[in-house]
């Protein structure tokens, strides 16, 4: 952390969304429960949010609704509406294009306009080191999709040593964070740098660099945990998971610490729906926790405001980089997930967000790039940029 920089303090949780689902209770990113939507068909990379209790009390009502409806229709509609996250997270989608190197993805229209839209980083990194001119970096990374490719095996997606080397280099000029959905002890382990910043479970466990702020008994000092409270309750919805899903081939549970990942990736796709009703009933038991869907994952959060782009925010305000004048910001990530970060810094308006996709998406990132080999070669021309301007 700079010196001289007071920690800023935050609230443990955000107002209503920390209480219990109910009347006036949490209200992030309701899923609207009319039956013509839900049946409607869902393109793109679309999240999802499921409020069980909450619906059943009445807080999340709808003109469409009644909510005295039976308790059966409504699992219904939120296990349908999961399902339609989890179908179009699915990367056997119509529109997802699988390039090789060398290939060209301009073939395709629907690839090529988007491309307009939200261009590639490495075509347009002059355009980006100008704007950075006489300013500072600072570098904020997701893990999985980003720095190492997507893999069936959660617990086997390593990132090759060219590209630990890139991020070294990186961390060596720019402060850089690495903020992902893994646990924070799982993704430093698979980075392996000490002078990172990391952001585990979205950005819900943020830790200082080891290798500057350490502990007399040389731990990393923790910076901030929103949803320290929540330590017990997420534990003990994990092992419910695990056993709810143990007789599902190819389900795999992961918990995350602050959050829960239920890895869909390897399971047959007849059975999504079983593993969306399996969610939603252990989740009745717990109010105060929601699901969201990711790229072949479920994750299962607590309710409170707090997200990737909080987590990027309190970074900067935490190292003294919150002069938005001063600093550009860069945050490149493959998730919708990330698309939280890529809000700040467009809201901020400063900084840019980078989507990884080879899939046309909705998204509030500026710029794109294809795949993992692609941000490497947008990290190492950063430090040859870097380099050759001192």
């Amino acid at each position: 952390m700079a010196a001289g920089h007071a920690m800023p303090r935050w609230p443990r949780a955000g107002g209503e969304a920390s209480t219990a689902a109910g009347p006036g209770g949490a209200t992030l990113m309701r899923r609207q429960l009319h039956a013509e939507e839900d049946a409607a068909a869902v393109e793109g990379d679309v999240g999802c949010v499921v409020l069980l209790s909450e619906v059943m009390s009445g807080g999340c009502s709808s003109p469409g609704m009644n909510v005295s409806a039976s308790r059966r229709t409504i699992e219904e509609v939120l296990v349908n509406g999961l399902l339609d996250a989890m179908k179009s997270s699915s990367p056997r989608k119509k529109h997802n294009l699988a390039f090789s190197p060398g290939d060209s993805p301009d073939e395709d229209p629907a690839y090529t306009a988007w491309m307009s839209k939200c261009p590639s980083a490495l075509k347009s990194f002059k355009q980006i080191v100008a704007n950075a001119q006489g300013r500072k970096i600072a570098v904020f990374l997701d893990y999985d999709g980003t720095l190492s490719p997507i893999v069936d095996d959660p617990d086997k997606a390593f990132m090759s040593p060219a590209m630990r080397a890139a991020v070294r280099n990186v961390a060596k000029y720019f402060p850089t964070a690495i903020v992902s959905g893994r646990s924070r002890k799982k993704v430093s382990e698979f980075v392996k740098l000490k002078e990172l910043y990391y952001a585990g479970s979205h950005g819900m466990d943020i830790v200082t660099s080891a290798a500057e702020h350490n502990t007399e008994k040389g731990k990393e000092a923790n910076l901030f945990q929103p949803a320290f409270e929540f330590l017990p309750m997420i534990d003990e919805v994990s092992k419910s998971l695990v056993e709810a899903t143990s007789g599902i081939e190819g389900a795999n549970v992961e918990n995350n610490k602050f959050c829960v990942s239920v890895h869909y990736r390897n399971v047959a796709e007849k059975d999504w729906e079983v593993v969306a009703r399996l969610v939603n009933e252990v989740l009745e038991a717990f109010p105060r926790l929601k699901v969201t869907n990711g790229r072949m994952v479920l994750e299962v959060r607590p309710v409170i405001d707090w997200d990737k782009g909080k987590a990027v925010e309190f970074l900067l305000q935490s190292l003294g980089l919150n002069d938005s004048e001063n600093v550009i910001p860069i945050y490149i990530g493959d998730d919708r997930t990330d698309e939280d970060a890529f809000k700040v810094l467009r809201e901020r308006n400063c900084g840019y967000g980078i989507l990884v996709s080879q899939v046309p998406k909705d998204t509030e990132a500026f710029y794109s790039l294809r795949d993992p080999s692609e941000v490497m070669g947008f990290l190492n021309a950063l430090v040859r940029w870097k380099k050759h301007s001192l």
